[in-house]
């Protein structure tokens, strides 16, 4: 079986660009440097801050809500995380897909790790948890297509539907 091939010249910008500038020439990843520019939540798209642990909206999103859970301390390895970052880090994950789940209704999500680059990890040295809302048709093939994504809400909507629904959650859930 013969296939068509789609490129995305985006993507590889963006993974060149953060392995080069994101990923360690500085010693820091992205992440780290977002904590440390002193930009607010808002700024920086952080839906959630936590005692080990914060929730970012993805900046390239495969999907509307696309967040990415992550202790403070930067590391590349899930067992190089303490027993209270591994804790809290889970607990998390859990929380923000029930934040996503009350914000956009999602029809599902895909929940990962990508441990090193060549599993997909574009900023491997900071230990991230993706957290992706799916919907039915949705086939993640338009950002492949022309440069174009095609994202029905911008980044600073989505991040106030999150944080809303994140605060509903502690009311729901002390």
């Amino acid at each position: 079986m013969v296939l068509d091939r789609l490129w995305n010249g985006w993507r590889s910008a963006y993974v060149r660009g953060f392995n080069e500038a994101g990923d360690g020439q500085d010693g820091e990843s992205v992440f780290t440097r977002i904590l440390a520019s002193g930009a607010t939540d808002e700024e920086s798209h952080i839906v959630h801050r936590g005692r080990t642990c914060f929730v970012i909206l993805n900046a390239f999103p495969y999907s509307t809500g696309h967040m990415l859970v992550l202790p403070y301390r930067e590391f590349a390895d899930l067992e190089d995380a303490t027993a209270e970052e591994s804790a809290e880090l889970w607990a998390t994950v859990t929380a923000a897909v029930r934040a996503v789940k009350r914000s956009h209704r999602p029809h599902a999500l895909n929940v990962g790790i990508n441990l090193g680059a060549p599993a997909g990890g574009s900023i491997a040295r900071h230990l991230h948890v993706h957290v992706v809302p799916r919907w039915e048709g949705d086939a993640n093939f338009m950002t492949a297509v022309a440069n174009a994504r095609t994202l029905p809400e911008p980044l600073d909507e989505t991040a106030a539907r999150i944080r809303a629904a994140w605060d509903d959650e502690r009311t729901v859930h002390p």
